[in-house]
């Protein structure tokens, strides 16, 4: 079990916390019937974002072998079978097709524009898989859209409005992950060689300067959604206290990444640092407060 859950990389389905972002700022947790769709939401990307997983880690079989980490990979590893695999991934389509038309029939309303989201999110990431993963540039790009479809599917299916720097700040924020996870790649590779094809078109000190750049851009773009019209409307005027705490986790991030030079994927530093755990927290409870408390 534990080498199908690998196969899957339930761990990852974290990133599609990202579909309640919409339903998260709108304050509209307690409707039962959003929070029920949003949940439909996580489950359809969830599944189609193992299956990604799944072809990505059979086109990648070989090279897998020759990585340090990725070669304990179920596949890889051959702890289960390419059979097996698509067997699984046959599966998984079909789950994910009858789930997302039976929900159309229980909330016995159209869901087509959430459903093009996810058709758009998984003939992406075919695109990166087998051909866009190798381009510089372009690579962290389709990462950071994928994010920002995450947001639009939580919305689309909700019929809840997004607003334009929530979805910019979602962009800048999923290129910090992208950047950052490239960043450790590359310094693993000046030790055991470079495993990925497009670490060609990056190099420590373009990251550096990439990374700086993107944080800065994740600051700024907070700080203007909780500065927007719509925002300050909505919560409270104190929302705008919660850069704070922004400010100190990307801050703590960036000591984690450019001093103490760990290279593991950001969301391990996440789950790791008890500093960024905590300000994460104390920021969710603020803004708690200003959605449910903001009298």
């Amino acid at each position: 079990m534990k080498q199908y859950l690998k196969l899957l990389r339930v761990e990852q389905w974290v990133k599609n916390l990202f579909v309640f972002v919409p339903l998260f700022f709108a304050g509209k947790f307690t409707h039962t019937d959003l929070l029920l769709k949003s949940i439909v939401a996580f489950v359809v990307f969830s599944l189609a974002a193992s299956v990604v997983y799944i072809l990505n880690d059979y086109n990648d079989i070989e090279a897998d072998r020759k990585h340090p980490e990725k070669r304990r990979r179920p596949l890889a590893s051959g702890a289960i079978s390419k059979k097996r695999a698509l067997i699984i991934l046959g599966v998984l389509v079909l789950v994910n097709v009858v789930f997302t038309l039976g929900s159309q029939m229980y909330f016995h309303e159209s869901i087509w524009k959430f459903a093009a989201i996810i058709m758009i999110y998984f003939v992406m990431n075919l695109a990166y898989t087998f051909k866009l993963k190798h381009v510089p540039i372009i690579d962290i790009f389709i990462i950071a859209t994928g994010f920002v479809l995450r947001v639009q599917a939580g919305g689309s299916i909700t019929g809840i409005d997004i607003s334009q720097w929530a979805v910019l700040l979602t962009f800048v924020l999923a290129l910090v992950l992208a950047i950052g996870k490239r960043r450790g790649e590359l310094i693993n590779a000046q030790v055991s060689g470079k495993t990925r094809k497009a670490l060609d078109g990056y190099n420590v000190q373009f990251a550096d300067i990439a990374l700086s750049i993107s944080v800065t851009l994740a600051i700024i773009c907070y700080l203007m959604f909780t500065l927007s019209p719509e925002v300050q409307e909505r919560f409270h005027s104190r929302v705008f206290y919660t850069v704070i705490f922004v400010v100190f986790a990307f801050l703590r991030y960036l000591q984690q990444t450019l001093v103490y030079n760990r290279t593991e994927s950001p969301t391990k530093i996440v789950y790791r640092d008890r500093y960024i755990q905590i300000t994460l927290f104390l920021w969710l409870i603020a803004f708690l407060i200003q959605i449910y408390f903001k009298e």
